[in-house]
């Protein structure tokens, strides 16, 4: 995913694309609970996947939950 990180471990149940050069969110998407994990990203057949467990934590006051989230990349 050239040129970006992911992250989502924050309060606020979102996951976030940042550019490595200016620092700037470039995309973000709300998660059904919090994100305190590390996002992998992945090639299937030349196309890119970005992968997060949503699974929250009561110290970071997320929802609580149970989901894998996928996300194609373009």
């Amino acid at each position: 995913a050239g040129g970006l990180i992911f992250i989502a471990a924050a309060t606020d149940n979102l996951i976030r694309a940042i550019d490595l050069r200016t620092g700037k969110t470039v995309w973000k998407d709300t998660l059904p609970a919090g994100g305190q994990a590390t996002p992998a990203v992945y090639e299937v057949n030349g196309k890119q996947y970005l992968a997060i467990m949503a699974g929250g934590h009561h110290f970071m006051e997320t929802p609580i939950g149970d989901a894998l989230i996928a996300y194609a990349l373009p």
